[in-house]
């Protein structure tokens, strides 16, 4: 006997908890982007080549006698590749023994929710580790007086703009000012971060830094490029992906029926990262 019209089957329901992925993912990434004031987010195909601005030169010699002419310093700007923008892929499967002996819920559901917070993860860890390249330093005794010393730095190296900083911070160099003072915290994406910390800017918290190190930039200098999965060089022709309405991530559920397994698959090319080395800080504190 045919099946009654309007019945809910498995398909639409799979549909549903990847649209609620697809749009958790997509809200938290916005949420973090205009955490950091990334203004600039750039759809790329996959193979476009990375780029940031690299300054180099050097100074002229200072010592000029009284009315001899003063040389030039020779200073210029060049577009150096960092890499290439790339869709990264995930898959998860579950067998069927796993379902029946946890129920759908904890064997499929819990571990794809996992799996989409890794997947943040790797991408929060990847933008933090590409501000070590910075090209800028500063140093001070205790975390305000460091701090003190980037802005000052940001300032310099951005002294045409309007800039607001920004700073990436372990939780044990700011521990004493959460336990003392009263500051509240707040989350996009997995990270937590404080506004307007001390007055120098938003502080970001993350265990992806070392204790005693920071890195701090202008919030203007970070740039997101994207691969669109929904138009990823004729992927979205192929494979049917549930994507936001940026297409910034992508997730497809499928039961393997050759090997009794429920399959997720994830897809996503998202990079943050510093436009310009010269103006990020790679800082450290030193104890009081």
């Amino acid at each position: 006997m045919a099946a009654e019209s309007n019945v809910i089957t498995k398909a639409q329901i799979a549909k549903v908890r990847e649209l609620d992925y697809v749009q958790l993912f997509g809200e938290n990434i916005t949420s973090l982007l205009n955490m950091l004031g990334v203004s600039r987010k750039i759809p790329v195909t996959a193979g476009t080549v990375l780029k940031v601005l690299k300054v180099s030169g050097t100074l002229g010699n200072g010592i000029v006698a009284e009315g001899d002419i003063i040389p030039l310093s020779q200073y210029k700007t060049d577009w150096e590749a960092i890499g290439e923008a790339t869709l990264l892929k995930w898959r998860k499967a579950t067998t069927a023994e796993a379902i029946q002996k946890g129920g759908y819920d904890q064997a499929v559901n819990d571990t794809d929710a996992k799996m989409v917070k890794d997947i943040q993860k790797a991408i929060r860890t990847t933008f933090v580790n590409s501000l070590a390249t910075g090209e800028g330093s500063a140093s001070g005794t205790g975390l305000q007086a460091a701090l003190a010393n980037a802005w000052g730095q940001l300032q310099v190296a951005f002294e045409d703009d309007d800039i607001e900083a920004v700073y990436f911070i372990n939780p044990q160099d700011i521990a004493d000012y959460l336990g003392s003072a009263s500051i509240s915290t707040q989350s996009a994406f997995g990270f937590k971060y404080i506004s307007d910390f001390l007055g120098l800017g938003t502080v970001i918290i993350t265990n992806t830094i070392s204790k005693g190190t920071f890195y701090a930039t202008a919030k203007n200098n970070l740039v997101c490029y994207y691969v669109d999965v929904n138009g990823a060089n004729g992927i979205g022709d192929v494979f049917d992906f549930t994507t936001d309405s940026t297409g910034l991530v992508g997730f497809h559920e499928d039961a393997n029926y050759t090997r009794m397994q429920e399959e997720t698959v994830a897809v996503s090319g998202v990079s943050i990262f510093a436009e310009m080395p010269a103006g990020v800080i790679v800082g450290t504190i030193s104890n009081p």
